[in-house]
């Protein structure tokens, strides 16, 4: 199957792949189909493409490569929602609000996006914790001494 990205110009994707989102994304709720794309040969970036929406494409990343003590609790109406059998079943994901230069990159921690790796169900979470915010940046600042 044959679509139209933001980033990637025109790739087969395997339909067995696709993501389902079945109340869309907030701020995008007619979308319900994605599918996950490399942006980077190791991947750690990459793009959540809408299947309909070819200009609509997230960079993602999985937070915990940048942020070891991320932690949170689904609720369980989450759980139910997509099927979730397993903590092992589960893929988070962070959408990112890339800047320029790069290292100004930010992670949403506080909407992370939930996958069923069995099922393909998914849906961004929005979390009830104050600790994390929509931009956290992902690149920690080094401080250089003279």
């Amino acid at each position: 199957m044959k679509i139209a990205t933001k980033y990637h110009g025109e790739v087969d994707i395997n339909p067995n792949e696709i993501l389902t989102f079945e109340k869309g994304i907030p701020g995008f709720l007619d979308e319900k189909e994605f599918i996950l794309l490399p942006l980077s040969d190791d991947n750690t970036f990459n793009v959540l493409q809408s299947l309909s929406a070819s200009e609509l494409a997230f960079i993602i990343s999985n937070p915990f490569n940048f942020f070891r003590e991320y932690d949170f609790k689904l609720e369980d109406s989450v759980v139910n929602e997509l099927d979730l059998d397993s903590e092992k079943d589960v893929l988070v994901y962070s959408i990112l609000t890339v800047q320029d230069p790069f290292e100004k990159t930010t992670a949403n921690l506080q909407a992370p996006v939930i996958i069923n790796s069995k099922n393909r169900k998914a849906k961004q979470v929005i979390l009830h914790n104050e600790e994390f915010s929509t931009k956290h940046p992902i690149f920690e600042k080094t401080e250089t001494k003279g």
